[in-house]
């Protein structure tokens, strides 16, 4: 059955009429899909928001909820931000104060990299995350992402804290997914940053007419 209907949608989506409000039933089903099976389809997710922009009528908020957290879990892509261009996430905030208002500020945690702020704020949405399978590991892969990038060494009593104070059982975990190293002393080490850091030249070819052009224009000046 999932099969099917993961078919049916990816033609829904390829085709002209992905905007039709007949097809939103099944493209909301989808979404709970997506979200219950730990899937992403951001094609699917475009599709029924734009829905919902050109029939406010036809809006569903539960639904809405489910693509904006999904988005969320696809960091440091920018879907939640073309999602919250389609439908004004905003304007919904006023609106419905919740649940928006409490996914916009968890967006901003998360792109500020604030994220211990983030796990602490995440239980004032805890009832609708209840519905989507994966969603801290989800986000615990863009905070690893951006650890990555960004420290040589950290504490791992930080490193815990950063990944939403996880055990120390789960934390080994975590590191050697991404093969990172546990020096044994309170600290690990995640890459070295320097050897990241590529120099980058620049050429610019300047071919004998372009000159003669503005010798040229210089000459009749």
């Amino acid at each position: 059955m999932a099969a099917e209907l993961r078919e049916k949608v990816a033609h829904i989506v390829k085709g002209l009429d992905r905007y039709n409000p007949e097809n939103l039933p099944i493209l909301e089903k989808y979404v709970v899909l997506t979200a219950s099976e730990n899937l992403y389809d951001l094609e699917a997710y475009l599709a029924v928001l734009k829905t919902y922009q050109f029939r406010p009528s036809l809006f569903n908020e539960n639904i809405a909820v489910l693509v904006f957290l999904k988005a969320l879990t696809n960091l440091p892509h920018s879907d939640f931000t073309l999602c919250k261009c389609i439908l004004d996430l905003g304007k919904l905030a006023q609106l419905i104060e919740e649940p928006f208002a409490k996914i916009l500020a968890l967006s901003e945690l998360l792109e500020t990299c604030q994220f211990d702020l983030f796990w602490n704020s995440l239980d004032a949405i805890s009832d609708r995350l209840l519905n989507i399978k994966g969603f801290e590991d989800s986000i615990r892969k863009f905070v690893c992402h951006v650890i990555g990038i960004t420290f040589q060494v950290i504490k791992k009593s930080e490193l815990k804290i950063l990944l939403g104070g996880l055990t120390e059982s789960q934390v080994n975990q975590w590191i050697a997914t991404n093969k990172w190293k546990d020096k044994g002393d309170g600290y690990v080490f995640i890459a070295n940053q320097e050897v990241n850091i590529k120099t980058k030249n620049i050429s610019e070819k300047i071919t004998f007419e372009g000159v003669a052009a503005v010798m040229q224009l210089a000459t009749n000046q």
